[in-house]
């Protein structure tokens, strides 16, 4: 694989930039908005690497997911003028993140494997017997809700009912989230499972239009938002118990659990090789996941973005 540069930041001569921890996003006429899709790569609630064409598996990965679960849900996706880039319809996303788990796992403080391992029983709402294994699977899947963790802050688990009764979300609409979560999730096992992967777990945002439909936004089923597992040797591995074959950032976050990063202060420099390694994760799951090769856009990503959205008439 050539050396590129990753894109860490992108700047474009449109009104209302938002940056986020992956994304940056400016404002489009017709109450629609551009996101661009950068190389950064969060954990721990921290911008802890950059992986060269991790934005562009991103935002393609997830333009394939969306148009392939419209059944479910209408989501925000408009076009993607440039490998990098979505034109999406602006909504106001809601404010939790919905964590669907299929599997007892995780590494961050929010996880259900980790407060599991401290002793809780008791968690995100949900009982659990004494005696479960990491990694193991769940009888069925589970809505995990948190909030959203801006600025640097980490997020707080809460439970369903607590959605509603603390006044994040109204109950409808958080019936019609839990809904879609879990039609979008079995249909992301569904078909990981023809790819020979195995999907641990996601995260998913919703919206809502001017009019009130509820939609998803942002991204679904990638690398960055999902554990995606090599099926073949999950058994096998549990049994032993290793740790799964991973084709997500679960790496980077094992790579900085062992350097004893847990999300507080400077992200400890990661070895080239764990990177590289990541990158190569992600095309993998690209392709496995949608049946096709994945073909790398040119760097540097600021030049070539800019000549497409000029192509397209957006600056």
């Amino acid at each position: 694989m050539p050396t590129v540069n990753p894109c860490t930041d992108i700047s474009l001569p449109l009104p209302d930039r938002k940056v986020g921890k992956v994304r940056v996003a400016y404002a489009l006429p017709n109450n629609q908005r551009l996101f661009i899709t950068t190389d950064r790569l969060s954990a721990f609630d921290q911008i802890v690497a950059a992986v060269p064409y991790k934005g562009q598996v991103l935002n393609q990965l997830a333009a394939w997911w969306f148009a392939n679960t419209k059944d479910i849900i209408n989501n925000h996706i408009i076009s993607l003028p440039d490998p990098n880039a979505t034109v999406a319809m602006s909504a106001t996303p809601l404010p939790v993140e919905v964590i669907v788990r299929g599997v007892m796992t995780g590494s961050t403080s929010t996880s259900i494997w980790k407060q599991y391992e401290q002793g809780k029983r008791e968690i995100y709402g949900y009982s659990f017997a004494d005696g479960i294994a990491k990694n193991t699977l769940l009888p069925e899947s589970i809505i995990t809700p948190t909030t959203k963790g801006d600025a640097g802050a980490h997020d707080e688990p809460l439970t369903n009912a607590e959605v509603v009764d603390r006044g994040f979300v109204d109950a409808t609409t958080w019936a019609t989230v839990q809904r879609a979560a879990h039609a979008l999730f079995a249909r992301g096992q569904e078909i990981a499972k023809r790819a020979g992967l195995l999907l641990a777990d996601t995260k998913y945002e919703f919206g809502t239009l001017p009019n009130g439909e509820v939609i998803i936004i942002d991204e679904m089923h990638t690398p960055d938002s999902s554990r995606f597992w090599e099926l073949s040797s999950h058994e096998e591995r549990l049994a032993a118990g290793k740790e799964p074959e991973s084709l997500d950032k679960e790496p980077i976050r094992l790579a900085l659990d062992a350097l004893g990063y847990s999300g507080d202060g400077t992200p400890p420099t990661l070895d080239e090789s764990v990177v590289e390694a990541t990158t190569k994760r992600y095309i993998t799951a690209y392709e496995r996941l949608t049946g096709t090769a994945f073909v790398r856009g040119e760097y540097p990503v600021q030049q070539r973005l800019t000549l497409a959205l000029q192509k397209a008439n957006i600056i």
